[in-house]
């Protein structure tokens, strides 16, 4: 494991985010979850679906 990650533990453990951000992330992660639930279900608008391309070159 990174030596970075222990000085991010740390760090975290010695001023935790706030119950705010924890709740934003928390709920961040949900409406992903809600999304990736909606295609899987093929509820998904074509419209909001984008089109594979070639990049230019």
């Amino acid at each position: 494991m990174n030596p970075r990650h222990f000085l991010r533990m740390s760090q975290w453990a010695k001023n935790p985010p706030s119950k705010r951000r924890v709740q934003l992330v928390f709920g961040v992660i949900l409406l992903c979850f809600l999304i990736f639930g909606i295609e899987y279900l093929g509820w998904w608008p074509d419209w909001a679906t984008g089109e594979w391309t070639r990049a230019p070159r």
